[in-house]
């Protein structure tokens, strides 16, 4: 209810009395304390909060390890606050999510250690004893989960399938193409989805405040536990365009699939249809306007497995005049989700539909090594998925 989301929102950004903030924390609690009551849009940090300040209050406990899991790698979280005035008997921190109510479940955060498959497999046994505990390991940047591949193959994702075990462990993997290197960019979506199969997994990546919110409770209120993998942003942490209104957390639910968002774009006049996941979404919004580009829909896939054939068919269906359909993604061709999405799509397509690709070649590397390199094959990528003749690979269902 709002009414409960105000109240809880009130109660994560109220401090002690005698307890000093950074002048930058305390303007991020004051926005967040608008937020809570409508007066700016609500933003990934924020929505997160409220999920896990809602879960405690209904007594899931929640635990949260990763190297820096506490401030969040990009200063998105602030779970834990530090008193600027250290002269204190404690240890100078203040954990609003653990105050949220009288008799709220535990909520714990750990900066762990840099041993990324010592504590994920640690956290697979937790969360597989505990699954009233939302368990969640994050990684400082996606792609340190390579340390842990031994983990996720032989555990996480084939534990059910073995051993009959159910396990709700969560990762939060920070993934995005910003121009920060090979290391910096992928949390290597195309492993995780190799190895869907069989229900056995959940793996999505929320563009908005309000989707991150639904789908760390739908962790928890579902009837059962299924590992979930959560592709996180980087600069959609502060980008405007990827904030919710707190309605959103009323009204509606995790979405699977969103459509069109822009009202100006006639169905009946749209000849492609561009579809995505994650941060490339909203350069192709920016893209399209730059462009003036009225005959091209843009959907977005927030959940990639499992694929809901039905919100996407129905997505796709208001389009019956588009020839083409283009898959577009930030990674490289050979990377990515479009090996295991493009099937799907196809699937969906109808009778004269041609399927395309718009995205970096394939490469060996994750990411190119230099800014400007990056900014180059970004421009490329938009051009060639906005172009008013699509050049790249077609394929006629």
């Amino acid at each position: 209810p709002l009414a409960e989301l105000t109240r809880i929102g009130e109660k994560i950004t109220t401090i002690p009395d005698n307890f000093t903030v950074h002048p930058l924390v305390n303007k991020l609690l004051n926005d967040r304390r608008n937020m809570a009551h409508g007066e700016q849009k609500l933003d990934w940090g924020m929505g997160e909060h409220l999920a896990f300040a809602t879960l405690v209050s209904s007594g899931y406990a929640i635990r949260i390890t990763g190297q820096d899991s506490g401030r969040g790698t990009f200063s998105h979280r602030h779970a834990v606050l530090h008193d600027q005035k250290r002269e204190r008997w404690d240890d100078g921190t203040y954990i609003p999510l653990q105050n949220v109510s009288e008799n709220q479940a535990p909520f714990t955060v750990i900066d762990s250690v840099l041993s990324e498959e010592a504590v994920l497999g640690f956290e697979y046994g937790y969360a597989s004893a505990e699954p009233n505990t939302l368990t969640i390991w994050e990684g400082q940047f996606g792609d340190f989960v390579n340390g842990a591949q031994v983990v996720i193959d032989q555990f996480i994702t084939s534990g059910e399938a073995k051993w009959g075990r159910q396990c709700g462990l969560t990762l939060m993997l920070p993934h995005g193409y910003e121009g920060q290197g090979p290391e910096h960019s992928s949390a290597r979506i195309e492993r995780f989805l190799q190895l869907c199969a069989d229900n056995n997994i959940q793996v999505v990546q929320p563009t908005n405040g309000a989707q991150i919110f639904h789908v760390l409770r739908r962790q928890m209120i579902r009837p059962f536990r299924k590992p979930l993998v959560i592709f996180t942003p980087k600069s959609l942490l502060r980008n405007k365009d990827a904030t919710s209104p707190l309605s959103d957390l009323v009204t509606s639910q995790f979405l699977p699939v969103i459509g069109e968002q822009d009202e100006s774009i006639q169905a009946d006049e749209v000849k492609r249809v561009l579809v995505c996941s994650g941060k490339v979404y909203y350069d192709l919004v920016h893209a399209r306007t730059e462009a003036s580009r009225t005959d091209t829909a843009i959907l977005r896939i927030e959940q990639l497995y499992p694929f809901a054939h039905k919100a996407f068919q129905a997505e796709l269906q208001k389009y019956s005049k588009a020839k083409e359909i283009v898959w577009v993604q930030d990674e490289p061709q050979n990377q990515g989700p479009w090996f295991y999405i493009q099937h799907h799509l196809y699937e969906n397509m109808a009778e004269g539909q041609r399927l395309g690709y718009a995205g970096r070649a394939a490469s060996a590397s994750p990411a190119v090594g230099y800014l400007a390199k990056h900014q180059e094959q970004q421009k490329a990528l938009l051009e060639a998925a906005l172009a008013p003749k699509f050049k790249g690979y077609m394929l006629t269902k």
